[in-house]
């Protein structure tokens, strides 16, 4: 599923160092949304089914990809903000 652009809005089109920045703020908010996901419980191993050394190996890599899921959905924000503030510091410059 891809997000839309509202009615009559033209989506400006994107430098490759915007690109790179969007990419990089993306990253970062996957990997706050990682450490809270982690931090809520998920990707711990159920005591009753257990899938041994394997699943607690790979867990992690499941709760980065549902986070960078949860990015490329919406997320919460935090990727626009952080996409600002790097191209505000960028402009600066």
């Amino acid at each position: 599923m891809t997000p839309t652009s509202p009615v009559g809005a033209t989506p400006t089109p994107m430098s490759p160092q915007d690109k790179a920045l969007k990419e990089v703020a993306q990253k970062l908010e996957a990997s706050f949304l990682a450490e809270m996901l982690k931090s809520a419980g998920l990707g711990k191993t159920s005591e009753h089914f257990g899938g041994g050394a394997g699943e607690d190996q790979f867990s992690s890599f499941l709760v980065e990809e549902q986070a960078m899921q949860m990015v490329k959905a919406g997320g919460i924000g935090l990727s626009e903000s952080l996409f600002d503030a790097l191209k505000e510091k960028q402009n600066d410059q």
